[in-house]
């Protein structure tokens, strides 16, 4: 069924986060996630940015003290893939269903950065409550300049933990953008 029960049938083991390092194309940079992991901070926002409406801030931010992060990142032409397992153990991490209903389309905002939110299709994973966002953002920079910048994220919320992935991706760049598809694959993977 499609119920989300606190106690999941999935069993995560944050370390595996690595394992999914080697479906990364061939010439991509890895390196370690370290300090604070959430979607906004990939996406390019600060410390201090703010949702609109303020409740769909937890899909960009759904574990605001994870005590256990684990998590890589790589840089290629395609863009710039994260991988991510977060959480606080044994405080569950939960989808409350309201944001599905509430966050169609949001904004998010934090110092010169200003972006808008949308739902995609996310992956379907057996017993776990997955989101697919697509972020499209703009940040002004010294002489009024804009850098322009999309992410899709896949997020699986597996009771005590959320996995995530995210790519970032320019949209200006001559190089095809590493895809939806391969972002999705690899949350199935990593759960």
């Amino acid at each position: 069924g499609s119920e989300a029960s606190s106690s999941p049938s999935v069993r995560l083991e944050p370390a595996n986060i690595a394992k999914v390092r080697d479906d990364l194309p061939a010439g991509y940079e890895l390196s370690d996630i370290s300090g604070r992991a959430a979607p906004a901070a990939l996406w390019g926002f600060g410390h201090g940015w703010a949702a609109d409406p303020p409740q769909c801030g937890a899909l960009a931010d759904p574990v605001v003290d994870g005590a256990i992060t684990h998590g890589w990142s790589a840089s290629g032409s395609g863009g710039i893939v994260n991988a991510v397992v977060t959480g606080s153990p044994p405080e569950p991490v939960g989808l409350d269903p309201a944001l599905i209903a509430d966050c169609g389309q949001w904004e998010l905002s934090g110092g010169h950065t200003s972006g808008s939110v949308t739902f995609i299709a996310a992956p379907a994973i057996d017993g776990v409550a997955t989101v697919g966002l697509s972020t499209a953002s703009t940040t002004i920079v010294e002489g009024g300049n804009q850098i322009r910048s999309h992410a899709d994220t896949f997020t699986a919320y597996l009771g005590d933990y959320v996995a995530f992935i995210a790519v970032v991706t320019d949209p200006g760049s001559p190089n095809p953008p590493l895809g939806q598809g391969f972002a999705a694959e690899l949350l199935v993977k990593t759960v």
